[in-house]
């Protein structure tokens, strides 16, 4: 039961996307092959006929530039131009395979790494189709049958490695972004019960009130109405985001006037030194949580992953519009990256940062280190 969910699963496994654009390095490889196997054709004497033989030989390399896009076509055309050249040299008229089909063996790679399931198992059934019966494999025996079987299909079991790993590795991104998405949903959730707690307090102050001093009940439903705007606008800008049923918390949330308290937290070394300037009151209450918890996760990765770093830098300034947060340490460039082992840190704070309609950034500092930089705007503007 367990090998065949496993098999119907991997036939229902769908193609991996790849861009559509060819890198540079299938240029050089193509051209590469295309001319060893033009000085090929030229030069050896054995070939049956060298129009066929070029043929057979260079014009399935051809189709290593869409390998990614159409692997089973690819493979299709290649193993049978390559069957094609056996079975014209078992007529005796002289030798029609080059030696560049050796890397036919890059196509069962692609087919595995691209490829949907089903089109793997059309693959597999296409080489055994031109090499079982094929005179250059010399099958005749289970020992050399079972040689020739792992000869063609390991650089499939390559491919296959690498598809399971890259996807694997995708998931896990997927999975960060998603928790960073919850992270938000729980600030939002708390920050929201925190506006809600206030405005039942100022209906019941004003239901309290209106008999005795409408002004003052006027105001209340002033203050009731802001608080409301206020909370919708927050639940707007993340109305997307998903997340796990935890208690509310009633505290308010920490922002940009919690950030000096990081440095005085860190301790040790390196020093972390806090600069705030420009406006920075009147903040929507998720980017100010937002900012907080960038500047701490990029103080606590740079105290982990800065070596040899003395000092690290945190710089908040805001203008009318934007708000922007650097922070940079002084260690070795190679070293200082803040993503840590996995890199996952870095996909959180970006998803965090876009979410809000802000960019982030995270690169080799001006002189040493690593440096981060995030812009928000100063009122949430979800993508």
């Amino acid at each position: 039961m367990v090998v065949r969910n496993a098999v119907s699963q991997f036939l229902a496994e769908p193609r991996v996307p790849f861009p559509p654009h060819r890198v540079w390095r299938d240029w050089v490889l193509v051209v590469a092959l295309v001319a060893a196997g033009s000085a090929e054709t030229l030069l050896r004497t054995d070939l049956g006929s060298r129009p066929i033989a070029a043929l057979l030989g260079i014009g399935p390399t051809l189709g290593l530039f869409w390998r990614r896009t159409f692997p089973l076509q690819v493979l299709t055309i290649g193993f049978a131009a390559h069957g094609f050249a056996d079975a014209a040299a078992m007529q005796g008229s002289g030798e029609y395979m080059l030696w560049i089909t050796a890397a036919l063996m890059i196509m069962p790679y692609a087919l595995f790494r691209w490829g949907s399931g089903r089109e793997c198992v059309l693959g597999v059934v296409v080489m055994a189709l031109v090499h079982i019966p094929s005179r250059s494999s010399g099958i005749e025996n289970l020992v050399e049958a079972t040689a020739a079987a792992v000869f063609l299909l390991l650089p499939a079991a390559v491919g296959l490695a690498v598809r399971f790993r890259a996807v694997s590795m995708l998931r896990e991104r997927d999975q960060v972004k998603m928790l960073e998405r919850e992270l938000l949903a729980r600030e939002l959730h708390d920050s929201v019960a925190h506006h809600i707690s206030a405005i039942v307090i100022q209906a019941q102050a004003g239901r309290a009130v209106a008999a005795t001093n409408p002004g003052q009940a006027v105001h209340v439903l002033e203050v009731i109405e802001t608080e409301a705007a206020r909370t919708l606008a927050e639940m707007r800008a993340l109305v997307g985001a998903l997340r796990q049923g935890e208690a509310a918390e009633f505290a308010p949330q920490r922002g940009v006037g919690d950030i000096p308290g990081l440095a005085n937290a860190s301790g040790g070394s390196p020093r972390v030194k806090v600069s705030l300037s420009g406006r920075l009151d009147d903040l929507a209450p998720i980017v100010d949580t937002a900012l907080y918890r960038l500047a701490q996760e990029a103080i606590t990765n740079c105290m982990r992953h800065a070596r040899h770093a003395t000092r690290v830098d945190v710089g908040v300034s805001a203008d009318d519009t934007f708000i922007r947060l650097t922070v940079v340490d002084d260690g070795d460039v190679v070293s200082s990256n803040a993503s840590g082992s996995s890199g996952y840190g870095l996909i959180g704070m970006t998803e965090r940062a876009m979410l809000l309609g802000g960019t982030f950034h995270a690169g080799p500092g001006p002189g040493r280190g690593w440096q981060i930089s995030a812009t928000l705007p100063r009122q949430a503007n979800p993508l």
